[in-house]
């Protein structure tokens, strides 16, 4: 139905697309949020950088990787040494507070629609902020949750009180043995809860949230809607770009807004429906405010 990859960025009939924006929200009574990395970004949660020699310096002089997202993926020799990794980053990655207010003010804009939230982001930054939990539809995992490796079973754990341990304890990059985490059904070890192969465990409060977004479309499908993708590219379009694109052209009353440093576009087939701004989604909140 549509072009793979649009050549074109389209917007409405209006030169100014902020302002199209504001009218499209003020508009509707339906708003489905569909976030990626670039959202999680414009809030300060940079991979790289500052912020990764900020935390992994030691890492990176011994193991020679230059990121959060290459340190996830080094085979360490011990477990010890890949717990005093991943402990490290799950802390500063899901139970610290993002360094710019971008959820929050996110949450103003919508709070008084009828909302739902669909993301690939495991940063948990929309619940921290104060969005509804029923809300929401994590589709690809959550940083704060173990599950077993091989796995055994579709369970998942809580792991704030064992990751707090594990930071505070750790020496010379590795934690102590006895902290090594596993799975108390079959005792081999655990591992993040993280959709990267199909080992990953879809829970009970996984299929119950993609039941509730699966009615929450049913409902509105006739509703003014609007479709608004944050920093989503192209690395899972199938889960929240593609999608939206199909049920804008679908439905009767529905805006398309891609909002996306960088890879703000529609396709031709709905580009009168759409509104796409190529900035940094904080920026454009913070706009919106004003």
């Amino acid at each position: 139905m549509f072009l793979r990859i649009p050549t074109d960025k389209f917007t409405n009939s209006s030169s100014d697309p902020i302002a199209s924006l504001h009218t499209a929200l003020a508009e509707a009574d339906t708003v489905i949020l569909g976030a990626g990395a670039g959202l999680s970004t414009s809030a300060g949660f940079t991979y790289s950088g500052p912020r990764f020699q900020e935390h992994f310096a030691d890492f990176a002089a011994r193991y020679g990787f230059t990121d959060m997202y290459s340190g996830g993926f080094y085979p360490y020799d011990t477990q010890e040494e890949h717990w005093a990794y991943w402990s490290r980053y799950i802390f500063i990655n899901r139970y610290q507070d993002a360094p710019r207010p971008v959820y929050n003010k996110l949450l103003k804009l919508v709070k008084d629609k009828d909302y739902f939230v669909l993301t690939t982001n495991v940063d948990h930054c929309f619940q921290k902020a104060g969005f509804d939990k029923r809300r929401l539809f994590y589709t690809q995992g959550d940083y704060g949750l173990f599950q077993c490796s091989e796995p055994c079973c579709q369970k998942t754990y809580d792991n704030e009180e064992i990751v707090r341990r594990m930071v505070e304890q750790q020496h010379d990059m590795r934690v102590p043995s006895e902290l090594v985490p596993r799975c108390p059904v079959c005792g081999k070890p655990m591992t993040m809860n993280l959709r990267c192969d199909d080992t990953f465990v879809e829970d009970e409060g996984w299929h119950t949230a993609a039941e509730r977004y699966s009615a929450f479309l049913r409902r509105h499908e006739s509703s003014k809607t609007l479709f608004l993708e944050l920093g989503t590219g192209y690395n899972t379009p199938a889960i929240i770009k593609y999608p939206f694109w199909r049920m804008t052209a679908q439905w009767p009353d529905a805006t398309y807004v891609c909002i996306n440093l960088g890879e703000a576009s529609a396709p031709r087939e709905i580009g009168k429906k759409s509104i796409c701004i190529n900035a940094d989604i904080g920026v454009v909140l913070d706009t919106l405010e004003k």
